[in-house]
């Protein structure tokens, strides 16, 4: 209970608008922080950023779930917006280049949306329904174009997000030195997508537990 006010015995009024400032200088902090460093950054660096206790940053955000899902909620949100933009177009191969190029540029710069879209965190319930939402956009995108014959119909969602891991690793070696070299890697892959002049290919398609179990790993 808040302390009275000397003056009146009335109890004094919690500080909402500094707490409400606090939040907002912690997110902005570790926006900053996760697309530098990954999901892994340290939170004690983050509240140090903004000058303030590491119990406070707790008191906001009990764990680094839910921090992560504070500060990656807009961008999440705009994930889902232009999947369904790219649903919404005519042409079902346009929409799916354009879905694919959105999702990449949204990696480009920000290793934690990175982090967060290629790994899975099990014990965390929000994490797993957020990226069963998204896992679902990227599998309507990818079976609209194939279902036009557009997409070869041996591709699975698990070769999206190896797609994904590959581009987070090309961002990693170029971003400093040539910002935009994903895309082309992007562009041949887009190409190889094409259902016209297929090859059989000497391995099949990750299964969806061994894609969890993979997205599982890269978050231990």
């Amino acid at each position: 209970m808040p302390p009275p006010d000397e003056s009146s015995g009335v109890p004094a009024r919690p500080r909402r608008r500094d707490a409400q400032r606090n939040r907002e200088r912690f997110i902005a902090a570790a926006h900053t922080a996760f697309a530098e460093h990954g999901v892994d950054a340290s939170l004690e660096q983050i509240a140090r950023d903004v000058d303030l206790a590491i119990g406070t940053l707790y008191r906001h955000f009990p764990t680094r779930i839910d921090l992560l899902m504070a500060v990656f909620e807009p961008k999440l949100q705009e994930f889902v917006e232009t999947a369904e933009r790219a649903l919404a177009m005519k042409d079902p191969w346009e929409g799916f280049c354009a879905f694919l190029e959105s999702l990449f540029g949204m990696q480009a710069g920000d290793r934690g949306f990175n982090d967060l879209v290629s790994m899975r965190f099990p014990a965390s319930d929000r994490t797993e329904a957020m990226h069963e939402r998204l896992y679902y956009l990227i599998e309507a995108n990818l079976r609209r174009a194939q279902q036009h014959g557009d997409v070869r119909a041996d591709i699975t969602e698990a070769d999206i997000i190896t797609l994904v891991w590959a581009n987070g690793r090309i961002l990693e070696a170029t971003g400093h030195t040539a910002p935009q070299a994903w895309r082309r890697n992007l562009h041949l892959m887009i190409d190889a997508f094409r259902a016209t002049n297929r090859h059989e290919l000497p391995e099949p398609p990750l299964t969806a537990e061994q894609l969890y179990a993979a997205m599982v790993h890269l978050s231990g």
